[in-house]
């Protein structure tokens, strides 16, 4: 009988050392979590996910480090922890003012507030109609070697681009495009920003690409379409003024010199997000079209 009231008094020793979980725990536990997958979320789509990547190696080589006891590399990650996150701010310094100026628009903030399901599925992200009138006007500036650049907005919005440019807002016609491009004419510098089977703006400045690995045979718009396919997910076309041929830069490559087929897959082939009606919203308010 002592037995058992021993293993009954440690039992009830080991309920009373159990901590009590409140509700407010549980609602902070759900808030970070959801904070943190949607910092992750955003992060994906710029180049701060390579960085998000090397600090889990450095995170992990610090893990097994302090496990082993390794004090010469516990004494180096140290010491340059604050020297990195010094040249983090430095080099990402684009990333954060952009995640800056969504969090003043409050566009950050609503989609923190706001949870969605989304579907993921492939579809045409302009119509047929559009697609081919892109490339009628795209062959006939590739014979005349009129100079183009024509960005497609996918997921990551350009309206930091469009906001340098003219809005035209207009319906995508081959000639429209071709007017836009003629030379000497006041819409002929600068690109062409294409939203939802419409033109949005025209003159628009692109960001230039860093890389060194460029070839420098390519001007200032292929280094503009290289610079815009880093930072986002659009499809970037452009028609050289010098040569004619045709190029196409997306994620970070360019393809030179393509043909009609190459470039009507690129526009009919452009992933989608749809947004699935059923959602459950925290705080949602009046959305305006971008």
């Amino acid at each position: 009988m002592e037995p058992l009231r021993q293993i009954l008094d440690q039992i009830k020793f080991a309920a009373i050392e159990i901590p009590r979980i409140h509700i407010k725990d549980i609602i902070e536990i759900f808030i970070i979590a959801f904070l943190i997958y949607r910092l992750i979320s955003w992060i994906k789509d710029t180049r701060a996910w390579t960085l998000f990547k090397g600090i889990l190696v450095i995170f992990l080589m610090w893990a097994i480090a302090l496990f082993f006891q390794l004090n010469t590399i516990l004494w180096i990650l140290s010491n340059t922890i604050s020297v990195g996150i010094i040249a983090v701010l430095i080099v990402f310094q684009p990333e954060l003012r952009r995640a800056l100026e969504q969090l003043g628009r409050g566009s950050f903030l609503s989609s923190l507030l706001t949870l969605e399901e989304y579907r993921e599925r492939q579809q045409e992200r302009i119509s047929s109609q559009s697609a081919e009138a892109i490339i009628r006007a795209v062959e006939e500036m590739s014979q005349t070697k009129t100079g183009a650049l024509i960005a497609i907005e996918q997921e990551v919005k350009l309206g930091e681009y469009e906001r340098t440019g003219i809005i035209v807002d207009a319906k995508i016609s081959s000639q429209l495009l071709l007017n836009i491009f003629e030379n000497k004419t006041p819409l002929h510098d600068g690109a062409v920003i294409i939203r939802d089977n419409r033109i949005a703006a025209a003159t628009c400045y692109l960001p230039l690409t860093d890389s060194l690995e460029v070839s420098k045979e390519l001007g200032t718009r292929h280094r503009a379409a290289l610079g815009l396919s880093e930072v986002s997910d659009s499809i970037i076309i452009v028609v050289s003024e010098e040569t004619g041929k045709i190029s196409v830069a997306s994620g970070g490559n360019l393809v030179r010199n393509v043909n009609r087929e190459y470039l009507k897959s690129q526009l009919t082939y452009i992933p989608k997000r749809k947004i699935d009606k059923k959602k459950l919203v925290l705080w949602k308010g009046r959305r305006k079209h971008e």
